[in-house]
């Protein structure tokens, strides 16, 4: 197979049935995973695979999908290699009844979603779109997030491992697949077997613009920072009542307008982000995200709000504040600058697809992030997913197909650069 010939397999058909699948997964649920909903497409992919010829395919007990390529190489030393998607939607939006649209040879119009017409993905806004002019583009119907994060990257896999289980000719190793749940609410690798998957290194599909390849992301943390007040009647409330809710506003309050937000911020600069607020007049609770590329940020970050949440209770007699501090995740290039080699191989096959690797910085995290600091170097590709979490949410059919040769070209990779 020469550099950048074109691979063709049934991952865009494979989409528009994934996407069916109401997968959303919640935040708020005490099990795992987190909705029984997610495992009718993880069972679904599974009989896939097996159908495939991949007979080992198989759900455990916490619903990860995990299977096996063979090895047709003659090569008794070629490192296994993984590919991992998650199959969960995000809940902050509706991902039931999603009725997926190609709209063909884009040409730089205006895409109304019909069932809303509201929702328009416009160019002008979209910067990534002017790359796809005559390209098919994939979209929902206007009341629905696609579920093109991380349904793409779903549906890429399978069409590469469909690709190489009819192409055995194909030197490659043994190539693990991995499709997990709970992504979206930072549980996608809690149940994670990492000796069972078994790869020496692996990648996520689960990133934007074409070619991109992702090797460092936020470092992240959660906080919590709980202000007590005293409830009572409020009719005999004077001098007795301490209203948590007034507390925890003026706090609010206090944070910088111009700074340490997200809507302040961009490139490597991190951010402190409340975003749930559990209120009552005897106990308000305000919880952020904490994020910073380099992890002692994060510290800094707590500090300067634990100050203010301080500062702020002073000014507010008999009230008290409690804080808790959770990890999140680790910034992955802490790991992945020792196994240079797992990158260079990523930048070599975006190459061989005929692209030029772009390499940036991811503003969030993937489940690579938690997979690094478990032993498993995993840099994040690109899937084609733009406008995650969204009802403008697209993904570029032509995108998908590259997205499927890097795949393959990475698989042989791993078996030319292993010692004969």
């Amino acid at each position: 197979m020469s550099v950048a010939t074109p691979i063709r397999s049934s991952c865009v058909e494979r989409f528009l049935r994934y996407v069916t699948f109401d997968t959303q997964s919640d935040e708020n649920s005490e099990t795992f995973p987190s909705t029984a909903k997610q495992l009718d497409l993880l069972r679904h992919l599974m009989e896939e695979l097996r159908a495939l010829g991949l007979a080992d395919a198989a759900m455990d007990e916490h619903g990860y999908v995990m299977a096996t390529i063979p090895s047709t190489t003659r090569k008794r030393d070629v490192p296994m290699v993984g590919f991992i998607a998650h199959v969960d939607t995000s809940p902050e939006m509706p991902g039931a009844g999603v009725k997926p649209i190609v709209h063909e040879k884009y040409d730089g119009r205006d895409l109304v979603l019909p069932d809303d017409p509201s929702a328009v993905i416009r160019l002008a806004e979209n910067p990534a779109l002017r790359e796809q002019m005559g390209n098919d583009i994939i979209t929902a119907s206007g009341t629905t997030l696609l579920g093109a994060d991380n349904k793409a990257g779903v549906a890429e896999i399978v069409g590469a491992a469909e690709f190489l289980m009819a192409n055995p000719g194909i030197a490659h190793g043994p190539i693990r697949l991995a499709f997990t749940p709970d992504e979206e609410v930072g549980n996608g690798t809690k149940y994670f077997d990492v000796a069972g998957f078994g790869a020496s290194a692996a990648y996520t599909l689960d990133g934007e613009t074409l070619g991109e390849i992702e090797i460092e992301t936020f470092s992240a943390d959660s906080m919590t920072i709980a202000f007590q007040g005293f409830n009572t009647h409020p009719g005999y409330g004077k001098d007795r009542l301490v209203n948590a809710i007034k507390v925890a506003a003026d706090f609010i309050g206090r944070l910088p307008k111009g700074r340490l937000s997200p809507e302040t911020t961009a490139g490597y600069e991190g951010y402190v982000h409340p975003y749930v607020v559990q209120a009552a007049v005897d106990r308000t609770s305000v919880k952020f995200l904490i994020r910073d590329f380099a992890t002692p940020g994060l510290k800094e970050k707590e500090a300067f709000l634990e100050a203010l949440a301080r500062e702020t209770i002073a000014d507010w007699p008999r009230a008290s504040v409690e804080i808790k501090v959770e990890e999140s995740y680790r910034n992955m290039k802490e790991v992945l600058d020792r196994y240079p080699e797992v990158i260079e191989n990523a930048r070599e096959a975006v190459r061989r697809a005929g692209l030029e690797p772009r390499m940036h910085p991811i503003r969030g995290g993937t489940d690579g992030s938690r997979l690094c600091f478990m032993g498993i170097p995993t840099p994040n590709l690109f899937a084609g997913e733009h406008n995650f979490h969204s009802r403008l949410e697209w993904v570029s059919v032509q995108d998908m197909h590259k997205a499927v040769e890097v795949i393959v070209h990475l698989s042989r990779i791993f078996e030319e650069k292993a010692p004969a």
